[in-house]
């Protein structure tokens, strides 16, 4: 058995578009095949969120340490920055995880 480079296991652990198919492509039953497919994958997509908030908390609490502690305040930019945007990401995360509960396949 091959084993998975580190880049690739970090990527999945944060990124999840390795788990779904693309339903716009191919014949009406290859389509609703893969919808199926991405409605069962969806249950992971809580997962990654939790993974996405508590690194933004982590990141926001360095950025923190750094700012009040070590009074360097740009420093504690290069972890604000990225605790920020673990908030755009939740909401793409969460308005994908909705649309696949709740909106009907590709017919």
């Amino acid at each position: 058995m091959q084993e998975t480079a580190f880049r690739t296991l970090l990527y999945r652990y944060f990124f999840f578009g390795w788990l779904f198919r693309d339903a716009s492509r191919g014949s009406m039953f290859e389509r609703m095949a893969a919808w199926r497919h991405n409605q069962s994958q969806a249950r992971w997509l809580p997962t990654y969120m939790r993974r996405w908030v508590w690194c933004g908390l982590l990141l926001y609490g360095l950025g923190h340490l750094f700012e009040w502690t070590f009074n360097a305040p740009g420093l504690s930019a290069c972890f604000y920055v990225p605790s920020a945007l673990a908030v755009p990401v939740n909401a793409v995360i969460g308005a994908a995880w909705i649309g696949l509960k709740t909106l009907p396949g590709p017919f």
